[in-house]
């Protein structure tokens, strides 16, 4: 069953099709500018209704189990797609800058360089005019989170975003999904000039419950900024996991990403970075984990139009049972006038039982003649040259097959800038392993 969006209208006018052609007047679109920018969404600002957010349900104390004190960051909680106050802690934040909820901007704010940075919601530079998803999104979302960092600020702490699902209204026959409950937060990140923001997204669910996750990331790297952005995915494996990340950079800017992928039954993540100006740094370090009936999915796409920028990705997966499947598509688009581009893309996949299925398509597109890019995949079992290696020095089997596992996924898991994190994802990645009998649980990770 999905969740119903609630609008302060119930129902569309009888002259919908004459309104896609005009815009509603701002002035009736909600009490606050948050409202009223989450009315001009794409999918929906044509349109003569405004969303109301819905006020989040009660959920059991995850605080603890997830371990949230233990992380010295701002935070921001969003439950069933609705930002959650009281979870939320966002305390101390100087310089200008705003850790919350849009609709809480009130007029009061008019003109100032926070209202300002509204007008990045749902901007189609970022691409969002062509994702069928992110429409989705505009036409559910109850709720956005922004993060705004002015000009020159270095926020003090990383912004750790949490999305909870409590899966309400889902069910499931076994195995097999009944009906499911959506949930579509969206978050607006916008770095000013000079500025410094590290985010980190953490993706998770009521255990034992069917829910679908559709969230939209909006990120604005101004000229000089930088943007730091770590991603969890841990929802439970019934679930449906559905991202998208819109990326836009500034002349100068850096933005590097740092993703894991280990749960959901069906994940999907959209990921499109489009340069807006010369000298910026792009990175990608992405990793996935497909068991049992699971799909992983990524989907990534680096358009390059300004001279000197330089980009490095690199993607790993692994898939551990003949019902796994995982996909990459990667695609890094080097136009005209991005000459001296440097750009690298590298896939790696490890399949670990017969019957596994891993899809990739990594893709340049060069138009520009004065470049350097390369790319490369590498999809493989384990080496018997390592096993010997390992077992000519007396370590046996399946503790040498372990070691070589989880030294392949280290490289990116060990790229989380968070501790707690990192930790906490290492434990998920062994579990998992141990679990589909890949590895010996007593194995220590990484050291």
């Amino acid at each position: 069953m999905l969740r119903p969006c609630q609008f302060r209208r119930p129902a569309l006018p009888s002259d919908w099709e004459e309104k896609l052609e005009n815009s509603v007047p701002s002035e009736e679109q909600g009490d606050s500018l948050g409202a009223r920018a989450l009315a001009e969404l794409r999918f929906l600002k044509n349109l003569d209704i405004a969303p109301t957010p819905a006020q989040p349900a009660s959920v059991p104390n995850f605080e603890s189990e997830l371990g949230l004190g233990e992380t010295e960051a701002f935070r921001l909680v969003f439950v069933d797609g609705v930002i959650s106050e009281s979870l939320s802690k966002v305390e101390g934040l100087s310089g200008g800058a705003y850790v919350g909820s849009v609709c809480k901007i009130t007029a009061d704010s008019a003109g100032s360089a926070l209202s300002q940075a509204l007008e990045y919601l749902g901007k189609p530079a970022a691409g969002t005019q062509d994702d069928l998803f992110t429409f989705l999104n505009g036409l559910g979302v109850q709720d956005a989170g922004l993060v705004f960092a002015p000009k020159g600020v270095q926020l003090s702490k990383p912004i750790h975003v949490v999305y909870y699902s409590t899966g309400r209204g889902g069910s499931k026959d076994g195995e097999e999904v009944t009906s499911i409950s959506l949930a579509t937060p969206r978050l607006l990140v916008v770095a000013e000039s000079g500025a410094r923001v590290e985010i980190i997204e953490q993706f998770v669910g009521a255990p034992d419950q069917v829910y679908w996750t559709n969230q939209v990331c909006e990120i604005y790297v101004a000229n000089g900024a930088e943007v730091s952005h770590s991603c969890s995915q841990e929802q439970e494996r019934s679930a449906v996991h559905i991202k998208q990340t819109h990326v836009s950079q500034g002349e100068k800017s850096t933005y590097k990403l740092v993703e894991a992928e280990v749960g959901g039954r069906l994940s999907r993540h959209n990921l499109q970075v489009i340069q807006l100006g010369s000298d910026t740094q792009t990175e990608f370090s992405t990793f996935s984990l497909s068991s049992k009936r699971q799909v992983q999915d990524l989907h990534s796409r680096l358009v390059l139009d300004h001279p000197r920028g330089i980009s490095r990705q690199i993607h790993k997966c692994i898939v551990t049972h003949r019902l796994g499947q995982a996909v990459f598509d990667g695609n890094v688009k080097v136009n005209r006038f991005a000459q001296q581009t440097d750009a690298g893309q590298l896939s790696r996949s490890l399949l670990l039982a017969q019957g596994a299925t891993v899809n990739v398509k990594p893709n340049l597109q060069i138009i520009a003649d004065d470049v350097k890019c390369t790319h490369g995949a590498a999809i493989s079992d384990l080496e018997e040259e390592q096993l010997f290696y390992f077992q000519a020095r007396g370590i046996d089997p399946l503790t040498a097959r372990s070691a070589l596992v989880f030294s392949f996924g280290a490289e990116v898991l060990q790229s989380f800038g968070n501790d707690y994190l990192k930790k906490r994802l290492e434990r998920l990645v062994k579990s998992s392993l141990a679990t589909d009998g890949v590895v010996n649980p007593n194995v220590p990770v990484g050291q």
